[in-house]
């Protein structure tokens, strides 16, 4: 493939490891792996119990496993690479390779923002207009709330992978993370790179900024509403509800934002790659444990789903 005009290119080279002395290289291994499996069988445990468990097939729970099975696929889109790399002791990643993870990291992270928003608003509904919540959020609605997730990730992918593809790079580009960002990828390239850099400044504003407008909206609406409550039982009672999302907006978005306000202070790309892994790989792995540990409805589905596991039990899957 030869992207632009430039010198052809075969691969790029990513450093995010590189300073790790070789002999921890097998721990750094093992732990990478171990969080991978946590995560993937975490959200898969997840995933089964929301299908199992006809208790649990509710609008706030279908959105939860569309956004656990998208944290398996963003971990997916990293770590997999990350770990072939360190086993063979190569930084090196095809050029194709390196614009397809450009495109599902972009595509999974937009999708991870759009579902904790749609989940917001899900709250919203049903705390502060609890008679009308089947019919704001009936199944039609929510088929489409999670299209348009999907479609306006899809899209936000495809303009800056197209953009991507129209550059031109001179050399074996060495990027300083462990795996393709965007923004690292872009400004290695030797052709003009405006283009890029306003159309990924624009989307930033956009994918990020708004939806967490309307997450913080949802939630002050949220508040406000569990202050008019009366009883104690009440108010613990709503809040309880939509605890574990607001756990799970708060570690993805305050990992988020430290990665990029590290980045702009330190300029260290080593300390931006490692700090990257919170969002991309600790956060995903962490989701599972905060919607188990504090939903109690999803506990009963977990205990179900392992109890018949342990016991080779039918699943008693809903037609």
């Amino acid at each position: 493939m030869e992207p632009g005009n430039g010198t052809q290119i075969s691969e790029f080279f990513l450093l995010g490891f590189s300073e790790n002395r070789p002999e921890i290289q097998p721990l750094i291994f093992g732990l990478f792996l171990s969080m991978y499996l946590v995560t993937v069988f975490g959200n898969l445990l997840i995933i089964m119990a929301i299908i199992v468990d006809s208790h649990l097939h509710t609008p706030m729970y279908i959105f939860l496993s569309n956004l656990s099975f998208v944290d398996i696929c963003f971990t997916s889109t990293t770590v997999p690479q990350m770990l072939v790399n360190i086993q063979t002791q190569s930084k090196a990643i095809t050029y194709a390779c390196c614009i397809t993870q450009v495109y599902f990291l972009l595509l999974f992270s937009v999708l991870d923002i759009f579902l904790l928003t749609v989940m917001a608003y899900d709250r919203y509904v049903a705390i502060c207009h609890p008679l009308h919540y089947m019919i704001i959020m009936n199944t039609r609605r929510c088929g489409l709330l999670i299209l348009a997730c999907w479609v306006t990730g899809v899209l936000n992918s495809l303009l800056h992978s197209f953009l991507v593809l129209r550059l031109s790079f001179c050399t074996d580009p060495e990027i300083p993370h462990f795996y393709c960002e965007l923004n690292q990828v872009v400004h290695h390239a030797c052709s003009d790179i405006s283009l890029n850099d306003m159309v990924i400044y624009i989307a930033a504003m956009l994918l990020a900024v708004g939806p967490l407008s309307g997450i913080l909206y949802s939630y002050t609406k949220i508040v406000s509403s569990i202050r008019a409550i009366s009883s104690a039982q009440g108010k613990y009672k709503a809040f309880s509800t939509c605890a574990s999302h607001l756990s799970v907006v708060s570690l993805f978005y305050c990992t988020l934002l430290g990665v990029y306000l590290s980045s702009a202070v330190t300029q260290n790309p080593h300390a931006t790659a490692m700090a990257s892994l919170m969002y991309t790989v600790v956060t995903p792995m962490l989701n599972p444990f905060i919607y188990s540990l504090r939903n109690n409805d999803m506990k009963t589905a977990l205990k179900i789903v392992v109890w018949r596991v342990t016991r080779n039990r039918p699943m008693d899957l809903p037609s």
